[in-house]
C-alpha cells in the first residue's frame, strides 16, 4: 500500500528544515518549539510523580497508627456486643483485621507542663492486626500494656513535649470526675510510661497515647469496647466497605474510614495538585502554540512548493495535510522526548536529589523540618496518559490555522516573485 505523498512530503520538510540555506531560522523556533514541549511535558510528569509519592508517604505514614475504618456508637457508649460486631464485620471478605478500642480525651500531666491527648484503650494482642505495631513502636510490640499496671504508650512528640521517657511517671485526668459535696472532682490516675512510638506523622505523634483495653474502661468508666478497627486488604477501598458495612451491621452505628479522618487534609492535596497540572499545561501549550509561528513561516518560504504542487492537481486539503504532518510531527516528537525525560527524572528523583545536594552542599529536605527526608516520586497511569494526550491535542490544533492558511494559497500570486 503506497504511503500518501501528505505524510511522506511533511515528514520530508521536517528532517531537511535544518539543512537548507534560508530557513535556518524556521529550523530554530521549531527546535525550540520542539524542546519547550518536551521539557513541559517532562515537568508535568515529574511535578505530579513527586506530588503523589509525597501523598503516598504521608498516608502510609497517617495509616500506620489510624485503622482503615472505625465503628462506634453515635453517643460514643459501650458497644451493644462488640464480639458480633467484629463477626459481622469479617464477613466482608475486604476485611482482614479487627480490633476493639475505647477513644477518649484526657489531659496528660507531668510537673507543671499539662497536654490535652487522645487516649485510646487498645488490646495489645489485637491491635497489630489493624496498625502497623512493629513499625511504629520502639520495641515492635505493645506487650508492656498490662492490664492493671496501668502502662502507657505515648507518641515520640508528645513524651518529648513533657520531657519523659520510657519508665517515667504521667499523671492522666480523664475528663468526667467524681461528685462529692465539695462539688465534681477530677479524676487522677498515676500512669507509667512503658513505650514510644514513631509514626513519622507529627499530628498524631504529639497527641495519641495508648493503654490497655481493661485499664481504659476503668479510668473512663465504661462497660466494654467503645469501637471497633478495622484493615482492609485494599486500603482504596475503604469508602465503599464502609458503605457496605453500613446496610450489613445490627444495630444504630457510625462507621468512619480513613479518608473522611482527614478530608481536608485530603481536599487541599487534590487542589494543590490539580492547580499544578493547569499551570504546567499553560507551558505545554505556550511552546505548542510556538508551532504556529514555525509553520506561517515554513508556509512563507515553501510558497513556490505549494504553488508546484497545486499546478500537478494537489486539493487544498492534501497541502493542508502536508504542513499538518509537519507541525504534529513536531508535536509527537516533542511529547514523545518529554515522556521519556519525564519518567527517567520520575523514577530516579532521589538520586537526582541527591547529586543537587552533593554538588550544592545542601540538604534540600532537612528531616527536622519535613515530614519526610527524601524525595518520594509515585508516577501513575492516570496522570501520564492524560498528559501526553493534552500535549498531543495541543500541537494538533496549533497546526490547523497556518495549514489553513496554506491551502488557501493562490499559485499564480506565489509564482509571481519566484
Amino acid at each position: 500500500m503506497p504511503i500518501p505523498f501528505e505524510l511522506t512530503l511533511g515528514w520530508r520538510y521536517t528532517r531537511a528544515g535544518r539543512a537548507t540555506r534560508h530557513n535556518g531560522f524556521i529550523s530554530f523556533i521549531s527546535g525550540v518549539s520542539m524542546l519547550g514541549i518536551a521539557l513541559g511535558v517532562a515537568a508535568l510528569i515529574i511535578v505530579l510523580s513527586v506530588m503523589n509519592g509525597f501523598r503516598k508517604d504521608v498516608t502510609d505514614r497517617m495509616l500506620s497508627v489510624v485503622p482503615h475504618i472505625e465503628i462506634f456508637t453515635p453517643d460514643g457508649a459501650a458497644l451493644p456486643d462488640a464480639a458480633r460486631t467484629i463477626a459481622e464485620a469479617r464477613r466482608n471478605p475486604q476485611v482482614v483485621g479487627a480490633a476493639p478500642f475505647i477513644a477518649n480525651q484526657a489531659l496528660l500531666a507531668r510537673g507543671d507542663d499539662m497536654k490535652g491527648v487522645v487516649v485510646r484503650g487498645v488490646d495489645p494482642s489485637l491491635e497489630p492486626q489493624v496498625i502497623d505495631v512493629p513499625g511504629i513502636m520502639q520495641g515492635g510490640t505493645l506487650d508492656k500494656l498490662v492490664p492493671g499496671r496501668f502502662g502507657i504508650v505515648l507518641g515520640i512528640d508528645l513524651a518529648r513535649s513533657l520531657g519523659v521517657g520510657v519508665g517515667d511517671p504521667v499523671t492522666l485526668l480523664a475528663p468526667s470526675g467524681d461528685v462529692t459535696p465539695a462539688g465534681v472532682v477530677p479524676r487522677f490516675k498515676q500512669m507509667t510510661v512503658v513505650g514510644l512510638f514513631d509514626s513519622g506523622h507529627y499530628e498524631y505523634d504529639s497527641t495519641l497515647a495508648m493503654i490497655s483495653l481493661a485499664d481504659a474502661e476503668r479510668i473512663f468508666r465504661v462497660d466494654g469496647p467503645t469501637g471497633v478497627q478495622l484493615r482492609l486488604a485494599d486500603l482504596h477501598e475503604a469508602p465503599e466497605v464502609a458503605a457496605q458495612l453500613a446496610r450489613t451491621l445490627s444495630g444504630n452505628l457510625l462507621i468512619r474510614d480513613w479518608t473522611q479522618q482527614n478530608k481536608t487534609w485530603f481536599a487541599a492535596v487534590q487542589v494543590e495538585k490539580r492547580m499544578m497540572f493547569i499551570i504546567l499545561t499553560l507551558i505545554v501549550a505556550v511552546a505548542a502554540f510556538n508551532l504556529v509561528s514555525t509553520l506561517v513561516m515554513t508556509v512563507t518560504d515553501k510558497r513556490a512548493d505549494i504553488a508546484i504542487l497545486r499546478t500537478l492537481g494537489a486539493s487544498p486539503a492534501s497541502i493542508m495535510g502536508v504542513f499538518v504532518v509537519q507541525g504534529a510531527m513536531v508535536g509527537v516528537i516533542g511529547t514523545l522526548a518529554g515522556l521519556l525525560l519525564g519518567l527517567l527524572g520520575a523514577y530516579n528523583i532521589g538520586a537526582i536529589v541527591q547529586f543537587i545536594e552533593h554538588l550544592l552542599h545542601t540538604d534540600l529536605l532537612p528531616a527536622n523540618i519535613y515530614l519526610v527526608s527524601r524525595m518520594p516520586s509515585d508516577p501513575q497511569r492516570s496522570d501520564i496518559v492524560p498528559i501526553t494526550v493534552i500535549s498531543l491535542v495541543l500541537a494538533f490544533l496549533a497546526t490547523l490555522y497556518p495549514s489553513w492558511r496554506a491551502s488557501r494559497m493562490n499559485p499564480a500570486e506565489a509564482l509571481r516573485y519566484e
